[in-house]
């Protein structure tokens, strides 16, 4: 209805106008019928969440009414055998014990370490935990079992445990042999706190790697073309933020959200064929020093660094205090941001 209408138009303006008004007039209404397509597009697709939470949806999707609201969730990814990871963060860029709860209340930047269970629930492995988490109390523990090949299934989990316990504007996935710089991070995003369906990482192409064997082997490859054929544009897997809206999308439709190997390509999948705007921010891949420590200087304080070769900080227990020290914001820096 809309494209007839607009040959109509393009019709009468011919019979009535000169050829230079008629284009001008075309180009005008062809940019504000673009618009209105964008715009129900993403009407369509606020009601189609509403709808589901209403209904039930495919998921198990929990209306943000009566969470607690914060600004940002911060995951960091962790694994049975990664103590010592987890213990360099916490002597570093995560807080510890009240401050963590400080950080929380005052600025609204929650940062949980996330986990499953083994695939014999209680065992010795979740005991572990058990006693970390009474000392530290920073777990956030899922319904899944552990596992490097399911974490596009942690992912998935994640996502929807996190918008169904806070009300958050942004839900961060984070590698735990990666520096983050929590000041910086939470001051990028803010800069989209008012645009809905935002994916924030550093977004890349790899190659869709079909031979078997290989690390990051693609079994579906056939799907994503000819042998050689890149991935579409998706945030790197060791850091990335999407908006509460597509948090909501993902738990809404979890049964149906098909996983890939990589856990990265997986979430990209996800979002490719959404009304969703692609942010990609280099300051969340810094390289560590004397990269991100130069930047520093110069005043680009990074929002996180790693080393691409290890997708992760190399020997990250013991490099993680000297990166911080080189390449940290300083203590002070989250308590600037203003939560509100």
């Amino acid at each position: 209805l809309v494209h007839r209408s607009f040959c109509l138009l393009i019709q009468k303006l011919e019979e009535e106008s000169n050829p230079n008004d008629v284009m001008n007039e075309v180009s005008r209404t062809h940019q504000a019928i673009r618009s209105l397509d964008k715009s129900v597009s993403s009407l369509e697709m606020e009601l189609a969440v509403e709808r589901a939470k209403r209904n039930g949806g495919l998921g198990a999707a929990v209306p943000s009414k009566g969470l607690p609201k914060v600004f940002v969730v911060v995951g960091i990814n962790t694994a049975f055998s990664s103590k010592k990871r987890r213990d360099s963060l916490r002597d570093t860029w995560v807080p510890r014990g009240d401050k963590l709860r400080q950080l929380e209340k005052e600025k609204g930047v929650v940062v949980r370490f996330v986990i499953g269970h083994s695939a014999t629930p209680g065992g010795a492995l979740d005991r572990a935990i058990d006693v970390e988490e009474a000392e530290t109390r920073d777990f956030m523990r899922l319904d899944h079992v552990e596992g490097y090949h399911e974490l596009s299934s942690k992912t998935r989990i994640y996502f929807a445990a996190a918008v169904a316990t806070w009300d958050a504007a942004f839900y961060v996935k984070v590698d735990d042999d990666v520096h983050v710089n929590l000041g910086m991070l939470t001051n990028r995003l803010a800069r989209y706190r008012t645009t809905p369906r935002v994916y924030v990482g550093c977004m890349k192409s790899g190659p869709v790697l079909s031979q078997k064997g290989v690390k990051y082997h693609e079994p579906e490859s056939w799907k994503f073309g000819d042998e050689g054929n890149k991935y579409f544009r998706h945030a790197t897997g060791q850091i990335y933020a999407i908006s509460r809206d597509l948090a909501s999308y993902i738990s809404i439709n979890q049964p149906i959200l098909h996983r890939f190997a990589n856990e990265d390509v997986s979430l990209g999948a996800w979002l490719i064929g959404l009304e969703v705007e692609h942010v990609d921010d280099r300051s969340l891949c810094c390289a560590t020093p004397p990269d991100c420590e130069w930047k520093k200087q110069a005043g680009n304080v990074c929002a996180a660094s790693f080393d691409w070769s290890c997708s992760g900080i190399c020997k990250s227990v013991d490099r993680m205090r000297a990166i911080h020290s080189a390449c940290g914001e300083g203590d002070g820096a989250v308590s600037n941001f203003a939560a509100a």
